[in-house]
């Protein structure tokens, strides 16, 4: 488990995160969503070890990530949006720095890679932007670990490697994994994250799951504007709509529309979902 409390960080004299206090737990996959500039990535990395706060603590199955234990290093993957071109095959990249994750599994990377239609015997600093984060990709999913963050996993990716991305995602992570993804592209993970984080520099404004969310938020897909509407926007035949949900009866989330409707209604959304 993940207990983030009264975290505050900044870039010298500039504060990016200030106050945040936010659980996550075992056996999810969280979207980390917020404007830019809120520091989902300051955030990512923080959780990695990779930055220190400047106060609040952050816990990882009791260990402080600045500290940066083999225990704990073994045990987590930070794959970030820009990757780096190596002058190295896939393969041989994939070999070589496998060796510090314990529980990495080479047949489950070129499985993945296969999946993803990568090239494993070329050389990464040759590849498209695309099949460099293909690859990535493919081994942070066969390091196996625990904790897994990805930042704006989906960016460089066509069409169909965004499908395979969200297919292997689901088929090569463990059912105790805790998975934290900081994304702009919220459709192109709309069907894989839940629970749902939206964060805002002094505050979580959200950190619920989209059965939370439905329970007392409905998603109206009408051609009539609703006079309780918290956030509204046209579409080709009508509108989107999040309003309070006073039926009890489901609807489905649009993370697009939430997330507007969180920002616009930032005490009330807090308050509702206390």
């Amino acid at each position: 488990m993940i207990a983030i409390n009264n975290l505050a960080f900044s870039y010298g004299s500039v504060p990016v995160l200030k106050n945040i206090s936010v659980n996550l737990e075992e056996g999810k996959i969280y979207g980390l969503l917020g404007e830019n500039g809120v520091g989902k990535t300051t955030l990512l990395t923080l959780l990695a070890g990779l930055k220190r706060p400047v106060s609040g603590s952050i816990s990882v199955d009791g260990l402080d990530p600045f500290r940066r234990q083999p225990s704990f290093l073994s045990d987590q993957y930070y794959l970030p949006d820009e990757v780096t071109p190596m002058n190295f095959t896939a393969e041989e990249y994939s070999r070589y720095a496998g060796k510090f994750w314990p529980r990495y599994d080479h047949g489950k990377f070129l499985t993945i890679m296969a999946e993803l239609e990568n090239e494993t015997d070329k050389k990464m600093n040759r590849m498209s932007a695309g099949q460099l984060k293909k690859t990535y990709i493919a081994f942070a999913l066969a390091c196996n670990t625990k904790y897994l963050y990805m930042d704006e996993p989906t960016n460089g990716l066509d069409i169909p490697s965004k499908a395979q991305f969200r297919g292997a995602l689901t088929r090569y992570t463990s059912e105790d994994s805790t998975i934290v993804i900081s994304t702009h592209q919220v459709r192109d993970l709309e069907n894989l994250i839940d629970p749902i984080i939206i964060l805002d520099r002094r505050d979580v404004l959200l950190n619920a799951s989209i059965e939370e969310i439905t329970s007392k938020l409905w998603f109206d897909y009408g051609t009539t504007i609703r006079p309780d509407a918290l956030w509204s926007e046209q579409l080709p035949g009508g509108f989107i709509q999040v309003c309070p949900n006073t039926t009890g009866e489901e609807s489905k989330v649009g993370i697009e529309a939430l997330f507007n409707a969180v920002h616009k209604n930032k005490e009330l959304i807090k308050n509702m979902f206390k």
